[in-house]
Formats: structure tokens, C-alpha cells, sequence
């Protein structure tokens, strides 16, 4: 008879533990809508008096709230907010379709492929130097005239120049976004924040641009500092780059090989030149708004496109690409935008600002300008709009800077700084969210990419703020 062999007893197969994945952006937005209309239930409505501002601008007058019947946020209500946030922030979301179909044009006519080739050839043996002429040069144009959404303009060239130098796609956009949110962030000459506060807080318009600009020299210092560095941990990690292209569609810009173009494409793109003066010119001198930097753009990539030799069809088609490209960034805007509708709807926002700003009033006047910057950035939360946070805000930061005893002017640049550092990390800044998902990131891996960073912009706002209260930094 057979002996039967030992029967030993098999371990449980342990089930392999899941790797935390960060929640898609369109997750995270409903949750902070469902958290706002959840708000509405424990924060009483209530409004301030509205009356006419600069350029006949509603803004609140500060002496006048009022709490008034809540009107709380219904299911129905919560079920429309994401599309009523599409129609609210419709402007800019066919300013995003109307950046991604032209800048297709563009690199359909082989004008990308062609100045991406050149800039690389020009940068091949410093490329480390892109990082400071790119940084300086978009920081200027958003500095003077207020325009962080160019950012979206920026990441199509920047991806396969900075994959072609060596970089990565994170590289590209942090080019894009620091420069632009740097350059807004101590804005000199931005009509739509520092212009209106100068307006609604009686000072000289756009005075006080030479301490302004010593905080832009030190905000996109601390931005080159930052990216080189990046640049030469990619450098010594090469598998960091080799996912980047993985993970980027169009790998047949980056092959090695020399572009040249034909003369209809030269005259394209000077074409493309001339135009992108023109936009910086329009907004500069008329403040385009968002309709009407659409409909530039659209004409950009028709008049380009036919300059290039390309028919009616392959123009058609490539804004039809670009369209398809972009569609995903422009759905965060309206997505985000929700969070301002449920607080519109339920009318909270106005309350919300009335307690902020009775916090920031009882604290000691040697830190209340630091409070005012933590106040602006929150409040960037819930309205996005630098615009239109100037004119909801600067009405009650202004008096209360007379009260506390620092100075109008200083009351504004707490604003600018407050409004810019949140602009770079909040999911509820529809243009911040469109340009990562421009550039294929995730939320997470940017927050955990820029948070040093905004650590470092945040310690360098704090300094400005304290000597600008020190010194009484005027003119009033």
C-alpha cells in the first residue's frame, strides 16, 4: 500500500496592497460643489450693497450688509450647477477651444515643427539657459498686461521644445505657469487688478511699480532657481524624460532631424508674429475680454493657415484636432466654475467675505497686512476672477488698511499676492486647470511639483508685505 504524502498547509496568498491613486480632477470638483452646497445649509445668506464703480463696474459698498433669507442649495440645484457653470464661464471656455484649434493650424503648417528645431539648435550646447530667457520673457508680457491664461498659449510649444532639449512635460508647463503666474502676481501694469484697486482705492493708476518690480525680480528669480534645479534632477534621472514621451502623443516631433519651410511659411509665420503683438497690443490698450480673444484667435489660425497654402478643409480639420485636444481642459472650467454658481445661487459669498473680513480686522495692525494675503487667497477660492475679487474686496480692504494704519498701496499688493499664489494651486482657477490638462498632468503630481515653490513665493510675499508696512510704502 502506497504511503500518502504529507499534506502541508498552503499560506493565504496576501492580496497586493493598493497603490493610493489620486482622484480625477473632475472628483475633486464635485466634492468642493457638494461641500459648498452642504455650506449653504449652515451659512447664513447675506449681502452686501451694490454700487457703481470704476468704468461703471458694480462693486459693494462696505458699509452696508445685510443677512437675508437662505435660500439653500435644492437637489435640482446641486444637479444644474456644473452645467450652469458652463454657461457662466462660456467665454473662456471657447477662448480654451479657440487656442487648441489654432495652435493645431500652426503646427499642421509646420511652423512649430520649424521654430522648435531652430530654438533647439540655438540652445544645444547652453540648454539650461531656456529656463531664464523663457521665465523673464513670459513674466514681462503677463507683468504689463494681466494675462495668465496666455499659459494655455505657451504649452503647445513648450512640450516639444522641452522634449527635444531633454525636459519633460512638467518642465513645459512649469515654464508656462510660474512665468505667467509670477508675472501676475507682481503685475506692474495689470488693468484688471492693480488698475481697478488703484481706481476704487483713489490712488495714482499703476503707481508704485518700482517696489512692485523688485518683488517680480524676486519672485521669477526664485522660478529659474526652482526649474534649474528640476532640470538637473532630470538630467541625472533620465527615465523621468524617457515616461514623459511615453506618455506624449505626437513622439514624431521630437525625432532628430532638421525642419525647413517653404517661403508661404515664412510669411506665415511672421504673419503669426504680427498677430501675437496685436493680441498683446488689444488688451494692453482696448482690455479684450475673453469673447473677443477668441475670436482673435480663430482669426489667427484662419488667416495663418491660408497664408500657408492650406484649403478650407485642412483648416477646418486641423481646428477639429485641436478642438479634441483641449476638451478636457475647457470642461474643468465650467466644472470649477459650479463652485461659484451654488454660492451665487445660495448667496453666501458676500457672507463669507463679511466674516473674513472682521477676522482680519482683530488682529494686531504689525501682521494685519500678512492676514489680508491669507484672506485674498482664500477668497481666490471662491471667486477666481482677479477683477472681480478687486471689486468685491478692495471696497472693505481698503477702509480697513486706513483703520489698521498701513497703507492703501500695501492693502493692493496684499491682494496681488494673495490672488497669484492661490491662482498656481487651486482647482477652482479654470485657466491654471486647463493648462495641466493641456499638458497631460495630473492635479496631483502638479500640487506635489509646485508646492516647494509656493512655499518659497509665499516666505518672499510675507517679506515684501512687513517692509512695505514698515516703511509705509506709499503714495497714501
Amino acid at each position: 500500500m502506497r504511503a500518502e504524502a504529507p499534506i502541508t498547509p498552503t499560506e493565504p496568498q496576501q492580496k497586493p496592497k493598493k497603490k493610493f491613486e489620486f482622484p480625477h480632477i473632475y472628483v475633486i470638483l464635485l466634492i468642493f460643489v457638494a461641500i459648498m452646497s452642504l455650506a449653504s445649509y449652515i451659512i447664513p445668506a447675506g449681502e452686501y450693497e451694490r454700487v457703481e464703480g470704476p468704468m461703471g463696474r458694480m462693486m459693494i459698498n462696505p458699509e452696508v450688509f445685510t443677512f437675508i433669507e437662505s435660500t439653500p442649495i435644492g437637489i435640482m440645484d446641486f444637479l444644474t450647477a456644473v452645467p450652469q457653470g458652463m454657461v457662466s464661464a462660456s467665454s473662456v471656455v471657447f477662448f480654451t477651444f479657440m487656442i487648441g484649434g489654432a495652435f493645431m493650424v500652426l503646427k499642421d503648417t509646420g511652423i512649430i515643427h520649424f521654430g522648435v528645431d531652430r530654438l533647439t539648435k540655438r540652445f544645444s550646447t547652453r540648454k539650461i539657459l531656456i529656463i531664464p530667457v523663457l521665465l523673464i520673457t513670459f513674466s514681462v508680457i503677463t507683468a504689463f498686461i494681466g494675462t495668465p491664461e496666455l499659459a494655455l498659449v505657451y504649452v503647445p510649444i513648450l512640450i516639444p521644445l522641452m522634449i527635444k532639449l531633454g525636459y519633460d512635460k512638467m518642465m513645459a508647463a512649469g515654464v508656462a505657469l510660474i512665468a505667467t503666474t509670477g508675472g501676475f502676481l507682481a503685475a506692474l501694469t495689470n488693468p484688471g487688478t492693480v488698475g481697478l484697486s488703484h481706481q476704487i482705492a483713489e490712488l495714482p493708476v499703476y503707481s508704485g511699480a518700482g517696489y512692485r518690480f523688485l518683488l517680480l525680480l524676486a519672485i521669477i528669480a526664485s522660478g529659474v532657481v526652482f526649474l534649474i534645479l528640476y532640470a538637473k534632477k532630470l538630467e541625472k534621472n533620465p527615465e523621468l524624460v524617457k515616461q514623459s514621451l511615453k506618455e506624449t502623443e505626437s513622439k514624431h516631433i521630437y525625432k532628430e532631424k532638421s525642419y525647413e519651410i517653404t517661403r508661404r511659411q515664412k510669411a506665415a509665420g511672421f504673419v503669426v508674429i504680427v498677430m501675437f503683438v496685436g493680441m498683446i497690443y488689444g488688451v494692453l490698450t482696448h482690455q479684450w475680454n475673453f469673447i473677443q480673444l477668441a475670436g482673435y484667435f480663430l482669426a489667427m489660425g484662419v488667416v495663418v493657415g491660408i497664408v500657408a497654402g492650406m484649403s478650407g478643409n485642412q483648416i477646418s480639420d486641423s481646428f477639429n484636432k485641436g478642438f479634441r485636444d483641449v476638451l478636457l481642459g475647457a470642461m474643468i472650467i465650467g466644472v470649477a466654475r459650479g463652485v461659484a454658481v451654488v454660492m451665487e445661487e445660495s448667496q453666501i459669498i458676500d457672507t463669507i467675505i463679511y466674516g473674513l473680513s472682521h477676522v482680519v480686522s482683530s488682529l494686531p495692525s504689525s501682521i494685519t497686512v500678512l492676514g489680508m494675503l491669507a484672506t485674498q487667497g482664500l477668497f481666490n477660492f471662491f471667486v477666481p476672477s482677479g477683477s472681480g475679487q478687486a471689486l468685491i474686496t478692495m471696497p472693505i480692504m481698503i477702509p480697513l488698511a486706513d483703520i489698521v494704519g498701513t497703507t492703501r498701496q500695501t492693502a493692493i499688493l496684499a491682494f496681488q499676492i494673495g490672488d497669484g499664489l492661490s491662482n498656481i494651486i487651486f482647482p477652482t482657477s479654470g485657466y491654471f486647470m486647463a493648462t495641466i490638462a493641456a499638458a497631460g498632468i495630473s492635479y496631483g503630481k502638479w500640487a506635489k511639483f509646485i508646492f516647494p515653490l509656493l512655499i518659497a513665493w509665499f516666505v518672499i510675499g510675507c517679506v515684501f508685505l512687513l517692509i512695505a508696512h514698515s516703511i509705509a510704502w506709499g503714495p497714501f
